[in-house]
């Protein structure tokens, strides 16, 4: 059993009295410092690829616009050349000669990397820069397979092949019949090959007759798309870097911590350490540093009722044995004693002896289950004024003749605690007991319950008429086995407990206790109970 003020803690959650809650920062996201650095670190790297992502995106249609504007500028002084060359010719009708653009349209305008072709006013090739230059144009052929390799299929290849042209030159006709019409097209579409390619198509005009279409396309779009993403990739790598050191961070500042604090709960389970210390975890101001102070705490306390329980089985080892060496001691001489005067004494010495040792061991038992008692009821308003009443009664209708007469003054309406009838109905009957065994014959206890109207609002005093509390003593006597009785009282009449198990009850519920002596002779026994709805 833990000690009153180290159970009163633990009752009110581990904090003092006057010790207010840590308040957390209002800026944590969802109420977590460390939920708020990770959602950081990832949105981090997810910001950086997507600004990343958004660079490109804008950067790709620029370079796609780029050079289709480069390549219409291209077709249109190609457009003018033919004019000027004759290629194009007014009479006897507006049309294209064919031999001319054959003789023009070499290699030595084109660039390389570029394809020039030139239709007619019914869309039909007339002269394909491939067809008339004296380049062999071509692309490496692929590593030879080793023998014995599977080969493909050639007619799925060739299959495969005949579906890519068919688009090609679909999409290549929808562009030109666009053009046709007197619109000039950019597009970007796959050639023969299956290779993107950046493609415009502007009318060729005598005057202002359509007479065809030159459409110039380049080859160069995976060269752009390539270099896109090289400038992706520094981005990525960025992001890499972030989700890595993220991954460093939270290992350090969250996964080695929480190894440390179950190897520091290890020591403790191997009783290699009675309570965990890790300042440098405890001074965080995040959550690992709220577990570090939490098990600290949790592990002091431990270590305090450990302490107290073994203090305790000292103090009972000690009173326990008070009264066997005496019943010991008297059954050891009972065999000698002679006359009937000296076994009666004796006799009654044993009875004195063993009634002590009952009441030692009823009140260790009660003090023992006192600490499971309070944390299984849940607390509810208790009515002081009946629970009052109904223990006087008892001692009302109990009463033997010679007893001490117990007196109750209380007002009319209810005064409601927060706590437990059970505890708190102990707490008043030991009170009266140690009132009515200190009190002499004739004597009368008095119990007064009012509301003073103070932070602690409810008060309740016992009262008796006995010789009072010596000064020095009135805060030990509520200390454990405390039984210092004035001259003349009866020895082992009480165990010490009672006095104890009353302060650790009101302060459990969070009240007060304290005696006092009367001016007029007499001791006083005060408590003060916070009333309901103020209790916590």
């Amino acid at each position: 059993m833990a000690s009153a003020t180290a159970t009163a803690r633990a009752e009110a959650g581990g904090r003092e009295p006057d010790e207010e809650p840590q308040r957390r920062p209002l800026f944590r996201f969802g109420g977590s410092r460390l939920g708020g650095f990770i959602l950081v670190l990832n949105l981090l790297s997810l910001l950086i690829l997507f600004g990343g992502a958004l660079a490109i995106n804008e950067w790709r249609p620029g370079l796609i616009e780029a050079r289709q504007e480069s390549l219409t500028v291209q077709a249109e002084l190609l457009a003018n050349v033919l004019r000027e060359e004759g290629v194009t010719r007014g009479e006897p009708t507006p049309e294209l000669d064919p031999i001319r653009a054959s003789i023009w349209l070499t290699d030595r305008f084109i660039p390389a990397g570029q394809r020039v072709r030139l239709y007619d006013v019914n869309g039909l090739l007339l002269v394909d820069s491939y067809q008339v230059t004296e380049a062999i144009g071509g692309r490496p052929l692929p590593d030879a397979k080793p023998a014995g390799a599977a080969t493909e299929d050639a007619a799925k290849a060739n299959l495969l092949s005949e579906r890519r042209v068919a688009r090609a030159d679909s999409e290549l006709a929808a562009e030109v019949a666009a053009a046709l019409d007197g619109s000039p097209q950019s597009t970007l579409r796959r050639n023969e090959s299956g290779d993107r390619v950046v493609s415009v198509s502007i009318p060729v005009r005598h005057v202002r007759q359509v007479l065809g279409v030159l459409t110039v396309e380049s080859g160069d779009v995976d060269e752009i798309l390539g270099a896109q993403r090289q400038a992706l990739f520094p981005f990525a790598l960025v992001a890499l870097g972030v989700n890595l050191l993220g991954s460093l961070l939270l290992h350090l500042f969250v996964a080695r911590p929480i190894m440390r604090l179950s190897a520091a709960a290890d020591q403790v389970k191997l009783q290699r350490a009675r309570a965990i210390s890790l300042p440098d975890l405890e001074d965080r101001k995040d959550e690992i540093g709220d577990l570090a102070r939490s098990l600290e705490s949790m592990t002091d306390t431990l270590s305090t009722r450990m302490d107290a329980i073994e203090r305790f089985a000292a103090d009972v080892s000690h009173e326990i044995k008070n009264p066997l060496t005496s019943i010991r001691s008297a059954l050891e001489t009972l065999p000698l004693v002679k006359t009937d005067a000296h076994r009666e004494k004796l006799t009654a010495l044993l009875q004195q002896d063993v009634r002590r040792l009952d009441r030692l061991i009823t009140d260790i038992s009660n003090a023992s289950r006192l600490d499971a008692e309070l944390s299984r009821d849940r607390p509810r308003p208790v009515d002081l004024n009946r629970l009052l009443v109904d223990i006087v009664g008892v001692y009302e209708t109990t009463a033997k003749p010679g007893d001490i007469p117990v007196v109750l003054t209380a007002p009319e309406q209810a005064l409601r605690v927060m706590g437990r009838d059970g505890p708190l109905g102990q707490v008043f009957r030991n009170l009266i007991d140690n009132a009515r065994s200190f009190s002499p014959a004739g004597g009368v206890v008095r119990v007064t319950l009012e509301d003073i109207g103070d932070d602690l609002p409810i008060r309740v005093r016992v009262e008796d008429q006995g010789p009072g509390i010596p000064a020095e003593n009135l805060e030990t006597v509520f200390e454990r086995f405390y039984t210092s009785r004035p001259k003349g009282a009866v020895f082992g009449s009480n165990s010490g407990l009672g006095l104890s198990i009353v302060r650790q009850i009101v302060e459990a519920h969070g009240g007060r206790v304290h005696a006092e002596n009367k001016a007029e002779g007499g001791a006083r026994f005060e408590i003060v109970f916070p009333a309901v709805g103020r209790w916590s």
